[in-house]
């Protein structure tokens, strides 16, 4: 019995901890996201936006590759790389923390990011959500 509930608890925080992920523009912005864009900013096709991404080291990211990009984070990396390699694209920039991701789109009219959901302030407009 005390393992099945144990069991329970672990599993209602591991969703918990999986918190959406929004994809926030500066509110001057009037463009749309959808997923296929969002897909073709981070793997170099469009350049409608100046995109920012998280640092490696933030769990954010990871989960925004795979669930935001549909690729894992290992991916991108080669994919990027081999862009860079034959001079046909240049990474997003990589910021330290969500923070400082709200602080470039807020302060950037082109500028597109993501954050956690909670973390959403009314300096930037979420234009797409992850779940």
């Amino acid at each position: 019995m005390f393992k099945k509930m144990l069991f329970g608890l672990l599993l209602a925080c591991s969703f918990s901890a999986a918190a959406n992920i929004v994809v926030i523009v500066n509110p001057s912005n009037t463009s749309s996201v959808n997923a296929e864009e969002l897909v073709r900013i981070y793997t170099g096709r469009s350049n409608a936006f100046s995109a920012v991404n998280l640092a490696e080291s933030v769990p954010l990211r990871a989960q925004f590759d795979e669930k935001g990009v549909g690729r894992t984070s290992a991916q991108l990396k080669a994919h990027w790389s081999k862009l860079v390699f034959t001079g046909k694209g240049t990474p997003p920039a990589e910021l330290a923390s969500e923070e400082a991701v709200l602080e470039f789109v807020a302060n950037n009219p082109q500028g597109i990011g993501y954050i956690s959901a909670d973390k959403v302030t009314s300096a930037v407009k979420v234009v797409h959500t992850i779940n």
